[in-house]
């Protein structure tokens, strides 16, 4: 395979083996793989503080930015939130708009990687089970090499993600139930060999939202703000987030590791039970529910993974209802003119939340990340006004 020099294997996360980095899904220990860069052949004064895609970072990433899968996903911007600082009483709120991305949702970053090295591995069927936006984004990036690929999805996933997937030239088969149920039926229906774009079974899906840490210092000066809020359901942008600001303080850009918090709609948060019960593990949501699809990960393939960032971090986890989640997303929306989805909206319900525990201090500076745009769920964010009589 022709990769970056600076990959140097993928450890498995529960043992420390290592594997080459063509290795294909999980461990023999069934845990997930997770790749390992040579920071000290990477020279940090070339690594661009504004950058025309997340691949200008392609020194930190598995294969050079001419040869990646790429629709031109990140770069995106960072928005002043003046309102919000002043609702959270921090000195400064900013906004990370992930909506901007190709397909709209910060799951590109993720998918870009994964495609880029399924196309490595000359994979001529990829295949994954989705809440909704990561099968439209695979769909997409499955376009662009001309692959073919299977979406499963649940029947409750909005019907954006359902028409894109197709529109995208994609499979996609429509599984009665919740997420677990699209898994299950990948797992059981798709009897062909396929390559697995499944967050955690591919190492390279939770590897793509390192570059979002990048950004954010970069476009501060190489300053970490002292918190970033993300939303959190199968765990990978959480996981990956904390990890790329961990790269830029080995490599002497910041100095610190910002704290990094989750949130959860409270209907489906089995990420935050765990780490307020101070296990290393996390138990499945018995009866996950929530409005926001994204969100309602019962089993979270990550779920260990995104404990262990909290603790390296020192972040808290947060639950908050789905009535604020949305309220959240449409005050966002107003407030700022950018589209803040339902998931978006979670992670400022969250802010809010935590900033009523006490948790920022008034000179702070908070980075919120806005997962997915308003578009995404225009028909919820629609439904919530209307109950309010707008």
């Amino acid at each position: 395979m022709d990769i970056s020099e600076t990959l140097i294997g993928l450890d498995c996360t529960a043992t420390g083996e290592r594997y080459d980095p063509g290795h294909v899904g999980r461990s023999d220990a069934d845990a997930p793989l997770t790749p390992v860069y040579d920071l000290d052949v990477v020279d940090p004064s070339a690594l661009p503080a504004d950058p025309r895609s997340m691949w200008a970072y392609d020194a930190l990433l598995p294969v050079a930015a001419d040869d990646a899968v790429s629709a031109g996903e990140g770069a995106t911007p960072l928005l002043d939130a003046d309102g919000l600082a002043a609702d959270l009483g921090v000195d400064t709120v900013l906004l990370k708009d992930e909506g901007r991305n190709p397909t709209g949702t910060i799951l590109d970053r993720g998918l870009s990687t994964a495609v880029t090295m399924a196309e490595k591995r000359d994979a001529d069927l990829l295949a994954l089970a989705a809440a909704g936006n990561a099968g439209q984004s695979a769909a997409a990036y499955a376009g662009r090499i001309e692959t073919d690929c299977y979406a499963y999805l649940p029947s409750r996933a909005p019907f954006p993600n359902k028409a894109m997937v197709n529109v995208h030239g994609a499979d996609m088969r429509v599984i009665g139930g919740r997420y677990p149920d699209a898994e299950e039926a990948l797992r059981s229906d798709l009897v062909t060999d396929w390559h697995s774009l499944q967050e955690f079974t591919t190492p390279y899906r939770h590897d793509g939202y390192r570059t979002i840490a990048y950004e954010v210092a970069g476009a501060r000066d190489w300053t970490a703000p002292d918190a970033v809020v993300v939303a959190v359901g199968t765990g990978e942008t959480l996981v990956g987030i904390e990890r790329g600001f961990r790269d830029l303080v080995e490599l002497g850009l910041t100095d610190r590791v910002p704290r990094v918090h989750a949130v959860q709609a409270e209907g489906c948060a089995p990420i935050v039970e765990a780490h307020e019960d101070g296990a290393d593990a996390v138990k499945p949501a018995e009866h996950p529910d929530t409005i926001c699809g994204e969100l309602e990960i019962p089993d979270p393939a990550g779920g260990a993974m995104a404990l262990d960032a909290l603790a390296d971090a020192g972040g808290e986890a947060v639950a908050v209802p789905d009535e604020d989640l949305l309220e959240s997303a449409v005050a966002l929306t107003q407030r700022l003119g950018t589209e803040v989805g339902a998931t978006g909206g979670a992670a400022a319900a969250g802010a809010w939340a935590l900033s009523q525990r006490g948790t920022f201090d008034d000179d702070e500076t908070v980075v919120v990340i806005n997962a997915d745009a308003g578009v995404k769920t225009a028909d919820l964010l629609r439904s919530h006004l209307m109950s309010q009589g707008v």
